[in-house]
C-alpha cells in the first residue's frame, strides 16, 4: 500500500504561487472597487478594495504611487489596473496595483478639483489682484517660443502698441520639466525687476496637456510675482488653476495682448483731443477771468479803498470800548476780591495779635510791678517792725540804760560765784570797755571766808 505524502505550508504555498505568476489572465486586471483601511506611508502603500460582497488587500509600490495626480481617500471609488500574486508569508493573495484614477471622473480633473478647493481655502483666487499698467514699457512672455502664442502676442503688440519692448523667455509648457521651466521663468523675470507686465501661457490642448498651468508650485510662483500676470492658457472654455491665480486671465493670446496694451493711435487721437479741449477750455478760463478783472477793477475795492477797512475800523472801535468796559468790569470785580481778601487776611493777621499780647504783657508786666512793689513794702514794713522789736532786746540798748557785763578770757561772767578774787576781768560799757581786778567776791559766804 502506497504511503500518503504529507506536503508542508511552505510548499504548499510555493505551489500556489507559481500558479498565480503563471495564469495569463492574472498578471493584468481591470478592477473596480472602494479603498478601505488606506493610511499614508512614507514610501510603499498598503489598503484593500471592498465592494458589498467580498475585499481584497492591495499593495502600491512608491514608483507607482507617486505617479498619481490626486490624492487617495479612504472610502473613494477608484479604477485600478494590476496583477493578482500570492504573499508567502501571509498566504493571502493580493493585487498589486500598477495604475489607479478615481471611478466616474479622471484622476487629472479630481487633482485639478483637490489642488482648487485647496488654494481656494487658503485664499489665492480672492486675494487682491494687481492692477495692468496703463502704458507698458516692456511686457514679459513666457511661453513656447516655437508655438503660435507668442506671435499672435507680437502681431497684436505691434498692430497696438509698437513702442512697448516685446521680450520673450522661452519656457517648456508640456511635458514634465514645463512645471519647472515656467516657475524658473517667472522668477527670472521678478528678478529682473525691469518689467511692467507678464504674459504666461500656451496653446489649446488636452487637459493632459495643459496640466503644467494646473501644477502648485505654478499657481504659488504666479501668486507671488511681483509683476502683474496675465493667463492665457488653452481655449476659452479652458480654465486652469494658473486663470484663476493671476490677476487677469485672457481667453486667447491676442486677448492677452490687447488686454496689456493699449491702442497708440487711439492714445494718440485721445491725446489730441484732450488737448483741444485743454486749449478751448483754456480760452474760455481766460475769457472769463478777463472779464471777472474788468469787473475787479471798476468794484469800489480799487476804486475806494478805503471802504475796505470802514467796516472792520468800526468794528474795531466796538471791540475796543467792549474791551475797555471789560477790563473795567474785571477791574472792580478784582478789586472787590482784594478787598475781601484783604479783610479776611486782617481778620487772621498775626499783627493784630502781637499788638493785643503785648498789650496784655504791658498789663501783666505793671500787675508785676506793683505786686512786687507791695510784695517789698511789707516785707520792708515787717523787717522794721522785727527790727524795732530786736532792738528793743538788744544789750546795747540795755547796755545804753547803764547795764554793762563782765568778761574773763572772752566768756561772759553770769554768776559771782564764776570770778575770783586778784582776777583781771573785762567790763564790757556803752561807749566802750574797761579792765578790773577782782578784790573781793560777794554774794557767796566761802568767798567772803576769802
Amino acid at each position: 500500500m502506497e504511503k500518503e505524502q504529507y506536503l508542508t505550508v511552505s510548499a504548499l504555498t510555493k505551489y500556489l504561487h507559481k500558479k498565480f505568476t503563471v495564469d495569463p489572465y492574472l498578471q493584468r486586471v481591470y478592477l473596480t472597487g472602494e479603498i478601505s483601511n488606506f493610511r499614508l506611508r512614507p514610501r510603499h502603500q498598503y489598503f484593500s478594495l471592498k465592494d458589498d460582497g467580498a475585499k481584497i488587500d492591495a499593495v502600491m509600490f512608491q514608483s507607482a504611487f507617486s505617479r498619481l495626480k490626486f490624492e487617495v481617500e479612504d472610502g473613494m471609488k477608484v479604477l485600478v489596473v494590476g496583477r493578482i500574486d500570492l504573499y508567502e508569508p501571509s498566504g493571502n493573495y493580493q493585487i498589486t496595483i500598477e495604475r489607479m484614477e478615481p471611478d466616474g471622473v479622471g484622476a487629472l480633473y479630481q487633482a485639478y478639483e483637490q489642488l482648487k478647493a485647496k488654494l481656494e481655502a487658503e485664499g489665492l483666487f480672492s486675494a487682491p489682484k494687481q492692477n495692468l499698467p496703463l502704458f507698458p514699457k516692456r511686457i514679459a512672455v513666457i511661453t513656447s517660443p516655437s508655438g503660435a502664442v507668442i506671435r499672435d502676442i507680437i502681431t497684436t503688440t505691434r498692430r497696438r502698441y509698437p513702442i512697448a519692448q516685446l521680450v520673450l523667455f522661452p519656457a517648456v509648457v508640456q511635458g514634465e520639466k514645463a512645471a519647472d521651466s515656467l516657475v524658473g521663468r517667472l522668477k527670472e523675470v521678478n528678478a529682473r525687476g525691469d518689467f511692467d507686465t507678464v504674459i504666461i501661457g500656451r496653446g489649446g490642448g488636452s487637459i493632459e496637456d495643459l496640466w503644467p498651468f494646473n501644477e502648485e508650485k505654478v499657481a504659488r510662483a504666479i501668486f507671488a510675482s511681483q509683476i502683474p500676470i496675465i493667463s492665457s492658457v488653452g481655449h476659452e472654455t479652458d480654465t486652469t488653476i494658473a486663470d484663476l491665480v493671476a490677476d487677469v486671465r485672457a481667453a486667447t493670446p491676442t486677448a492677452a495682448a490687447e488686454l496689456a496694451t493699449p491702442v497708440l493711435a487711439d492714445e494718440i487721437l485721445r491725446i489730441r483731443q484732450d488737448r483741444l479741449r485743454l486749449i478751448k477750455a483754456y480760452q474760455a478760463k481766460l475769457r472769463f477771468e478777463r472779464q471777472r478783472l474788468n469787473k475787479l477793477q471798476g468794484s469800489y475795492v480799487f476804486l475806494q479803498p478805503e471802504r475796505l477797512y470802514e467796516g472792520y475800523l468800526q468794528k474795531l472801535d466796538n471791540l475796543n470800548i467792549k474791551l475797555r468796559q471789560a477790563f473795567r468790569e474785571e477791574q472792580t470785580k478784582k478789586r472787590r476780591t482784594l478787598q475781601l481778601l484783604t479783610k479776611r487776611l486782617l481778620a487772621v493777621s498775626p499783627k493784630e495779635r502781637l499788638q493785643s499780647v503785648s498789650q496784655q504783657r504791658t498789663q501783666l508786666e505793671k500787675d508785676l510791678t506793683h505786686a512786687i512793689t507791695n510784695y517789698l513794702g511789707k516785707r520792708e514794713q515787717q523787717l522794721l517792725q522785727a527790727t524795732n522789736a530786736l532792738d528793743m532786746l538788744s544789750p546795747l540798748r540795755v547796755m545804753g540804760r547803764g547795764f554793762s557785763y563782765v568778761t574773763v578770757a572772752e566768756k561772759i561772767v553770769k554768776k559771782a560765784t564764776d570770778l575770783k578774787v586778784g582776777e583781771i576781768v573785762q567790763l564790757h560799757l556803752a561807749d566802750g570797755s574797761a579792765q578790773a581786778k577782782v578784790t573781793k567776791v560777794m554774794g557767796s559766804k566761802e568767798n567772803d571766808r576769802k
